[in-house]
């Protein structure tokens, strides 16, 4: 056997395809709050925030923090 060979023996063995060495795809589970989408997510966010500015405007006004101009 010559150092020739040795080449062309590996490259015959060299018969395996990408699956064998990554193996199978693995899907990953999406991450999700509450099981909600992101655009669900928004809109609870939003909601929060607007009842939070309400109640906040609403205390100022009832404590005479602030007035009504009329």
């Amino acid at each position: 056997m010559s150092l020739d060979n040795i080449r062309n023996e590996m490259e015959d063995d060299f018969d395996f395809s990408e699956d064998d060495v990554w193996g199978d795809p693995v899907e990953v589970p999406k991450k999700q709050f509450l099981g909600m989408t992101p655009g669900q997510r928004f809109v609870l966010a939003f909601l929060l925030f607007l009842t939070a500015t309400i109640l906040a405007a609403f205390c100022l006004l009832v404590t005479g923090r602030i007035s009504l101009p009329f």
